[in-house]
């Protein structure tokens, strides 16, 4: 493990690692050897360690694999490990990493923290819409129609950039020549995604009575306080709130019901789970699905082989400090493959296969599920991507009886991205169940 300094106890370690270490080159370190998606990097733990460096350009990056490696990493090291390392998409598209997913660590993002802990994503505030609107129906409305279709276009582009694969992030040349144009293109999103977002603002801000959304308690902080609730501020909650609520849900519930329609023994256990626990006379709602175990089983399961995140959001240290008994410098960038953790097979008994079952007999412990993150950095919408999942995958499983298109398993090949999508849309056959039929006929009683 060339550039870690291990103590003196360790040295026979650091030259075994250092003689299978990876060839590196100049100017680019070792960026030729990393292939996409990056978190397959998972080979390299095998060969050298679960913990490991690797020089992207000029950056020296650790790669962890070691759940007990993450445990240290945030409980003795959470604070020195709690800043981001500054790449172009926080420059362009979190206002010059000003965001509470892209902030460094400091008294500002401490007070974006406690904003969205107490006022935002607590358990009361996510009963409330972010501006309003509906982004995934049909609207007669040609503007609103125009809105969701912009929205949804920005959040496709965003999710497409990842930094970590990036080279121009790390080798300063390219960044000179804009390697593959990905300066002009995080500012031209940029552009777009800041008009739109200052849009739903204003359009909040001109309302003659205020509704009960995000941006209205935030435009009424920005009366109380105006030199720090500034729109800038309040564009950057948003636009985290709406990645953490929309991509990751979507990501997550395509990938669950990928794997029911594989398993169709699970679809069907689960679907037994709903029609013994709420019956056949009503939806679920949302206070439901605490009765639903199997369903909460199905979704870490989910998580686990599928993590929102395969690589969490890159951390970097702000001072020296120890990982695994090596030494590691200030500036240092730490990413932690936790898609190789959920399918360590030393972690996890029959580590790449679908089993819900494993998680009915209680919790795991956090450092080896970790879909969200760990420490004091983890993701603020945890709880609204896990809450729109859990409703919304119940009710596809109570609502209709669900069928592959083809004899053929559906493919798990994964796409690129933030998020790890899948490379092909699903497609599936579903035909309404009893339950719809009564419901629509009571409902059409009722007009």
């Amino acid at each position: 493990m060339a550039s870690l300094a291990p103590p003196v106890s360790k040295c026979t370690i650091q030259k075994t690692y250092a003689y299978r270490n990876p060839p590196s080159l100049p100017i680019i370190g070792h960026l030729h050897i990393i292939k996409k998606p990056l978190y397959r990097t998972f080979p390299l733990s095998q060969k050298y360690s679960q913990i490991f460096s690797l020089k992207f350009g000029s950056q020296l990056v650790v790669i962890v694999s070691s759940p007990s490696v993450v445990e240290e990493c945030f409980t003795k090291n959470d604070i020195v490990l709690a800043n981001r390392p500054p790449f172009l998409l926080g420059k362009h598209l979190a206002y010059n990493n000003t965001t509470l997913l892209q902030s460094p660590y400091d008294n500002h993002w401490c007070n974006l923290h406690r904003i969205s802990t107490l006022e935002i994503f607590s358990n009361n505030r996510l009963n409330k819409m972010v501006a309003g609107k509906w982004y995934y129906k049909y609207d007669e409305d040609v503007k609103d129609e125009e809105e969701a279709r912009q929205f949804r276009q920005i959040i496709k582009e965003l999710t497409g950039f990842g930094g970590t694969s990036n080279p121009a992030e790390f080798v300063p040349i390219l960044q000179w020549m804009d390697y593959g144009g990905l300066e002009k293109k995080l500012k031209n999103l940029s552009k777009r995604t800041d008009e739109f977002l200052q849009a739903l603002i204003d359009e909040q801000r001109c309302k003659e009575e205020e509704s009960n959304t995000m941006i209205d308690h935030m435009l009424s902080l920005q009366k109380s306080q105006p030199d720090y609730y500034v729109d800038q501020i309040i564009k950057g909650l948003i636009l985290d709130m709406l990645f953490a609520g929309t991509d990751t849900s979507v990501v997550i519930l395509e990938w669950a019901m990928n794997n029911l329609l594989n398993y169709p023994n699970i679809l069907k256990k689960a679907r037994d789970e709903i029609d013994s626990q709420i019956g056949e006379e009503k939806l679920i709602e949302e206070s439901d699905v605490s009765k639903l175990h199997y369903l909460q089983s199905i979704i870490s399961e989910t998580l686990r082989l599928y993590p929102a995140a395969p690589w969490l959001v890159p951390h970097m240290s702000s001072v020296d400090c120890t990982i695994g008994g090596y030494d590691v410098p200030s500036g240092t960038m730490l990413l932690v493959n936790a898609w190789a953790i959920h399918r360590d097979p030393k972690v996890w008994d029959d580590a790449t296969s679908f089993k819900p079952e494993r998680f009915e007999n209680g919790e795991v412990e956090g450092h080896k599920l970790i879909p969200f993150g760990i420490g004091r950095r983890t993701c603020p919408g945890a709880g609204l991507a896990q809450r729109t999942v859990s409703l919304t995958l119940g009710l596809l499983i109570q609502s209709f009886e669900w069928e592959r298109v083809t004899i053929e398993e559906v493919d798990i090949n994964e796409g690129s991205g933030i998020t790890m999508p899948k490379a092909m849309p699903l497609e599936a056959m579903c035909k309404a169940r009893p339950i719809m039929h009564k419901l629509l006929f009571k409902s059409t009683d009722d007009v």
